[in-house]
């Protein structure tokens, strides 16, 4: 079972939240007033199929998504992440998950029904009510005391079906299910395994409709343990041929490497390529509550865009329309004519390609409407469009930290004083690739001072610990900018600080962990206390064990 990193949530954390909750209500004025009129007038909820927004979902909490072919591991990854099984848990090599599975933190641990969870008054899944009683028959929650659904929701989706299974009639249309919750997602992991992929017509159709939203999608190569170091190199490879087939991006997209479950590595071989890959992807996942608020203004700006494109093809279409005769016959034609009309509009309002929707899907949806029914432009609701993307929005991105921030503004903006506090507790585990978290773990009275496993900062790590837990750290990490801030206030020279830094951050990644800020205190401390110079490289008992290889690594195999 993973280790768990724990931190005690200060006063800045309920500011932080409180931070939040001014952002959303702001958003939430800010779309009624603003755009909602504007989706309406020209029926957004129609063409892109996306309901209106509701107050719930602008206060939801980050979602995270999982998606994959069936046995790729994806409910293993969410028992991964809990650190423990949850009510409707199903696992095995067969297609075991046959549901839309939403986990949610709540008192007790029950499974709610889909059609009673799409009518909760506090969750964001109203808008799955379109979808009808076949849908809502196969999702549910999953609700359980854990304190990473505190700060975050887990989806979990059915396996993508291969081969002949595709065939089977699931009752509801898949992938606008999975469009329905992308576009509410602030990540997105797209599971495949290292003994399968191949990419089926459904898993591509799937791939489809996340285009738009690229900047979510994390892949994962999972099972990597399985397969032997060369292996390991040829499926890589295959994979990311694949995705290139299937995502027309001029980018690659990010793909992590492991075994993301709880059980110990088969093959050793990758393991510290495992831990580093699994460090990095727990990382993207602490710090999605911070980013929370962003997130939420970049999707609705998004929606914007949309909306304004929309309004001006709407009415585009209106003008063009006779007064009396020959109106079906001219529909016909602007419909025959779409690829013109889209040019035509681009050029006159100088709007951007890619705010244009989809021309086939766009083409079938106005088969269905009558044009002489649409409802003229509006420039007065263009405006208030502008006014968001020129003014309101920008505003707010100001409240928000940013790196132009001085320490000054950065700690009002955060907090008096503190640290936001708000992250994802994610497993830390290292049993399972092979070592354990502590090497004193065998003796209580730790180690000889001649073994490899001596520490002489053992116990200074034990002493420190709270304070480092206090800092706020994500996954595990203080950030820069907390760590410098820590070093500055101890008032020694910039020039020593910069000596500390450098011997302190063994791995080089600019970030301290608990054990990186044990040996930066006790070199301040040696300064200070004891009027000791900083050495020039550490002495082989500072130095964490877990950190002895990087640097034998770094000096050419000596210390």
């Amino acid at each position: 079972m993973s280790d768990w990193a724990s931190s005690p949530r200060s006063g800045s954390a309920d500011e932080a939240i409180s931070k939040t909750n001014r952002v959303s209500a702001q958003l939430k004025a800010i779309y009624k007033d603003n755009i909602l009129p504007a989706e309406k007038r020209y029926r957004y909820d129609f063409f892109y199929e996306s309901p209106f927004l509701s107050d719930v979902e602008f206060d939801a909490k980050p979602q995270v998504m999982l998606v994959g072919q069936y046995s790729v591991g994806k409910t293993s990854f969410i028992r991964y992440m809990l650190g423990r099984d949850f009510p409707g848990a199903r696992i095995g090599p067969e297609p075991t998950t046959d549901r839309f599975t939403c986990l949610i933190n709540g008192p007790e641990e029950r499974t709610i029904p889909g059609n009673a969870l799409s009518v909760h008054p506090d969750l964001p899944f109203r808008g799955l009510e379109r979808f009808g009683v076949s849908f809502l028959s196969r999702f549910e929650g999953s609700q359980l005391p854990s304190s990473v659904l505190r700060s975050i929701t887990l989806v979990d989706t059915p396996g993508i079906l291969s081969g002949e299974k595709q065939r089977v009639n699931r009752g509801y249309d898949f992938t606008k299910v999975v469009a329905w919750f992308a576009e509410r997602a602030d990540l997105i992991l797209l599971l495949f395994d290292a003994h399968k992929l191949d990419i089926s017509d459904e898993l591509k159709s799937t791939i489809d409709v996340l285009k738009g939203h690229e900047d979510k999608i994390r892949c994962i190569l999972n099972k990597a343990d399985q397969i032997n170091r060369q292996q390991l190199m040829r499926v890589y490879g295959a994979l990311l041929w694949s995705l290139g087939k299937t995502i027309n991006s001029p980018e690659v997209l990010r793909v992590y490497v492991g075994s993301f479950w709880h059980e110990p590595l088969s093959n050793l071989d990758n393991a510290e390529l495992f831990e580093q890959e699994e460090s990095d992807l727990m990382r993207d996942l602490a710090i999605l509550p911070r980013q929370s608020a962003v997130r939420k203004i970049n999707e609705l700006v998004k929606r914007i865009r949309k909306v304004k494109t929309l309004a001006y093809i709407i009415g585009h279409l209106k003008a063009q329309m006779p007064a009396v005769m020959g109106k079906d016959k001219k529909q016909q034609k602007l419909i025959n004519d779409m690829p013109n009309v889209f040019r035509t509009i681009m050029k006159k309002h100088n709007l951007a390609p890619g705010d244009f929707p989809d021309i086939n899907k766009f083409s079938d949806k106005l088969k269905e409407t009558k044009f002489s029914e649409f409802h003229s432009l509006k420039l007065d609701q263009i405006q208030l469009l502008e006014d968001c993307l020129s003014s309101h929005l920008p505003r707010l991105m100001e409240e928000l930290p940013s790196e132009k921030d001085s320490p000054e503004t950065l700690k009002a903006k955060l907090g008096a004083g503190q640290h936001d506090n708000t992250y994802v507790p994610v497993p830390t585990g290292a049993n399972k690739f092979g070592k354990t978290d502590n090497a004193m773990v065998s003796n209580p009275f730790g180690a000889a001072e001649d073994a490899d496993e001596y520490w002489a900062l053992e116990e200074s790590a034990e002493r420190l610990k709270e304070s480092f837990e206090a800092l706020g750290p994500q996954g595990g990490f203080l950030s820069p900018q907390t760590a410098k801030e820590v070093l500055v206030k101890t008032g020694l020279q910039k020039e020593q600080l910069r000596q500390i830094w450098a011997l302190s951050d063994i791995d080089r990644d600019g970030y301290f962990d608990h054990h990186e800020y044990v040996v930066a205190m006790f070199l301040c401390d040696a300064v200070i206390q004891k009027g000791r110079p900083i050495p020039a490289e550490l002495p082989m008992s500072v130095i964490p064990p877990s950190k002895r290889s990087l640097l034998k690594e770094r000096n050419g195999g000596i210390f």
